[in-house]
């Protein structure tokens, strides 16, 4: 009888640790926590990716150095995409799979995020801030799903409305990348042409790579276009500005979404962007540097880097920001229930977006303003928020 008590106690204990072992969350254990992201370090789109992943980074060092969040430190984990697809992919099998982060932080590209749903989901890992603004980064399962700012597609209808209304025109045109993030501009685009009672007059089609502009923008022109949004590449749309003025098209409004709000666009030498427009879902940094919480940020972001702060490195620390809230707000006993139930308990003002950020179980939105913003004298210049 009593090698079969101590045999049952044995077998019980055991139970027990399997189930304890089974209930652990991916990516958490007693003094650290997991967060990863697959962002674009190399590729067209590295000059939102890098900076971005700084200012994470910066915020992050702050919290561990100051003890963590509930005893834990917080390790980031980075993957480069290169703006590829199949690189994303072996990132997120990497992160979810081999790493088994947590969370997932900041990843760069609407294709590349929502190829990667498909190995979060089934897992039920959050996806935090992505850096992309399509309105698929809240498709459902919402449960999981946050993100920063407004939608490329809002976005659109708020600074196609602007430039009308400020300045008339009737016929629209769109330049796009005919992937998921230029199709939702492009979407938008139409959409609001037909809300205004306005003309879709013309649209050109693009490769991520593609650096010639030319036959396009003439198209463009002999259509008519008063308003031309704009859904490329970072180095493309500075392009596409400079050519036109080259060809001597000067009454025309191109109209950026925040996948271009950088000052590194606004800064070209020589004016080449000046004029050039952005709807986004923050106001520029460098416009309120005499804020300060901003003078601290960009202060603080120099002498880490030696090298100056900018919109996305920004972005990049209030990202990281709110999975510090969250994981502050979900306390010691971290699930992914309590740290999904911690974010959309997060009410506060971000000073450095100079925005509100809400978040609730049927809001998984953070920051709701539309900012338009123009290139002036190498800057952005915010004139309005819709």
């Amino acid at each position: 009888m009593k090698k079969l008590t101590t045999s049952l106690m044995a077998g019980a204990l055991a139970f027990g640790m399997g189930v304890a072992v089974q209930a652990q969350t991916q990516g958490v254990s007693d003094d650290e926590v997991l967060i990863g992201s697959v962002n674009d370090l190399s590729g067209v789109f590295a000059a939102v990716g890098v900076p971005a992943v700084a200012g994470a980074n910066m915020r992050f060092d702050e919290a561990n150095a100051a003890g963590g969040v509930h005893g834990r430190k917080i390790r980031f984990i980075v993957e480069d995409n290169g703006y590829q697809i199949p690189r994303a992919m072996q990132g997120y099998n990497k992160l979810l799979n081999s790493d088994k982060v947590f969370a997932m932080l900041l990843s760069l590209g609407t294709p590349m995020n929502l190829a990667g749903f498909k190995l979060m989901d089934p897992k039920g890992i959050p996806n935090i801030n992505p850096l992309s603004a399509a309105r698929q980064m809240l498709q459902e399962p919402l449960h999981t799903h946050f993100a920063g700012t407004a939608s490329y597609y809002d976005q659109v209808l708020a600074g196609v409305t602007y430039l009308t209304r400020e300045f008339g025109g009737t016929k629209i045109c769109s330049m796009y990348i005919p992937s998921d993030f230029g199709l939702e501009i492009h979407e938008g685009t139409v959409d609001i042409t037909k809300k205004l009672n306005l003309t879709l007059a013309a649209e050109t089609t693009h490769k991520p790579d593609e650096l010639d502009f030319v036959g396009a923008l003439t198209k463009l022109r002999e259509a008519g276009c008063n308003v031309v949004t704009l859904a490329l590449g970072v180095r493309q749309a500075i392009t596409v500005v400079g050519t036109a003025k080259k060809l001597g098209w000067n009454d025309v409004k191109f109209l950026n979404t925040s996948a271009g709000f950088l000052g590194v666009v606004a800064a070209v030498p020589g004016g080449v962007t000046d004029g050039l427009y952005a709807a986004s879902g923050w106001v520029d940094l460098y416009s309120h540097a005499d804020d300060p919480d901003v003078a601290i940020f960009m202060k603080n972001f120099k002498a880490k880097y030696d090298q100056p702060a900018s919109g996305f490195s920004m972005l990049g620390y209030v990202g990281a920001d709110t999975v510090i809230r969250g994981l502050e707000a979900a306390g010691r006993d971290l699930t992914h229930d309590s740290f999904i139930a911690g974010l959309e308990s997060l009410k506060y003002h971000s000073a450095l977006m100079d925005t509100e950020i809400e978040m609730s179980k049927t809001n998984h939105q953070g920051a709701k303003d539309i900012v338009i913003s123009i290139v002036r004298d190498g800057g952005w210049v915010t004139l309005a928020r819709e």
